[in-house]
């Protein structure tokens, strides 16, 4: 895991804190695609956090049964990236949850998926996904996910 301490250099400069990095929660059923996008999104000075399906995500978030409480604050998240394909609860369901969220609904939702569905792509945007990424992901696709990142710190 990638740590980000404050630090001074040698010039008297002071280096960023960790939580000067945008915060992303990753969210996918697959223990190997979440590693593979938590590596990216950290050697592109993410801070990161893994969930393993959308009720996590929702817990994580600090959302249960549709409100908000205390716990969305101490984990402030810069973006949501999900996989499509998930039991229980998809990613196109998490994001109309988040969405949905008078608190959430600024978080960018990025959704990732193994199939190239028009159908499912237009929907998942006219939902409010901020991007629909086909798997595997590469790390252009993690730039493009930066603008996002950028256009949302606080």
């Amino acid at each position: 895991m990638a740590s980000y301490y404050a630090s001074s250099s040698s010039s008297g400069e002071v280096t960023a804190d960790h939580r000067d990095f945008p915060h992303v929660l990753a969210v996918d059923d697959n223990h190997v695609d979440r590693k593979i996008i938590e590596t990216m999104l950290r050697n592109s000075s993410c801070r990161v956090t893994t969930v393993e399906n959308g009720t996590r995500a929702l817990e994580y978030l600090g959302l249960r049964d549709g409100q908000p409480n205390s716990a969305t604050l101490a984990s402030k998240v810069n973006l949501v990236i999900t996989d499509y394909c998930m039991p229980g609860m998809t990613g196109y369901e998490l994001l109309k949850k988040i969405k949905g969220s008078s608190f959430l609904k600024e978080v960018p939702v990025v959704i990732v998926s193994s199939e190239n569905v028009p159908t499912r792509i237009n929907k998942c945007l006219e939902e409010g996904a901020k991007m629909f990424m086909l798997k595997p992901l590469k790390q252009s696709d993690v730039k493009k996910l930066r603008c996002h990142l950028l256009n949302c710190r606080s």
